[in-house]
């Protein structure tokens, strides 16, 4: 149960009204407080009514911002969605391919709405990117995917289109086998979102650990 608003006693109403008389511009300097105030009668006259055009504004103001923040919600989740899509797409493709490497390097990139997808190894595979040995632990961090704005070993992970884009998504292929990694690149920011999650691409690197292991 919420408890009555405690009232003002006559001493602090004289206070306040003693401030804002020395400091007219203050209420106009804080809009933000104009949301918990009760909004004046026209009547009252212009500066009144202007007041009350004040916090008519500044709910507007907050309610336009609480829907911009909705939206930006519905779009990450829905972005979300779209790769959960892909990558239930991809996995399918998996399952069909004779050969996971070659289903890796030439299906997915068009399934995953991404520039290019190449599976690199620590070790020797017909099709698959070689990588020095640590090279897995060095850039995964113990972690199973990551996202970057910027990416860094480019020419090793991406081959020849390492020149395309900055934005890539590193995902751990685990295994008993020497570490792997799936390598995405993406010219479009938005294909490679870290706002739409990690799990999906986690998984994808579990499929392609399994399809290996066939």
């Amino acid at each position: 149960m919420s408890l009555p608003s405690p009232q003002p006693d006559e001493t602090d109403a004289a206070l306040v009204a003693a401030f804002l008389r020395a400091n007219p511009h203050w209420l106009a300097e804080n809009p933000e407080l104009y949301r918990v105030l009760t909004p004046p009668r026209r009547v009252h006259g212009e500066h009144l009514a202007d007041h009350m055009a004040a916090m008519v504004h500044a709910e507007r103001a907050h309610s336009a911002a609480m829907a911009e923040r909705a939206d930006t919600v519905l779009a990450a989740g829905r972005a979300a969605a779209g790769l959960a899509a892909r990558v239930q797409e991809a996995v399918l493709a998996l399952l069909r391919s004779p050969d996971p490497v070659d289903c890796v390097s030439h299906e997915m990139p068009g399934i995953l709405g991404v520039d290019s997808v190449h599976l690199c190894i620590e070790g020797q595979r017909a099709g698959t990117r070689r990588l020095p040995r640590g090279t897995v632990s060095q850039l995964l961090v113990g972690r199973q995917v990551l996202f970057r704005d910027v990416a860094t070993n480019e020419r090793l992970l991406h081959a020849e289109a390492a020149g395309l884009a900055g934005h890539d998504a590193l995902a751990l292929v685990p295994g008993e086998g020497p570490p792997a990694l799936l390598a995405l690149l993406a010219r479009d920011a938005r294909a490679l979102d870290p706002a739409q999650g990690a799990g999906a691409l986690a998984f994808l690197g579990r499929a392609v650990a399994a399809a290996l292991g066939r």
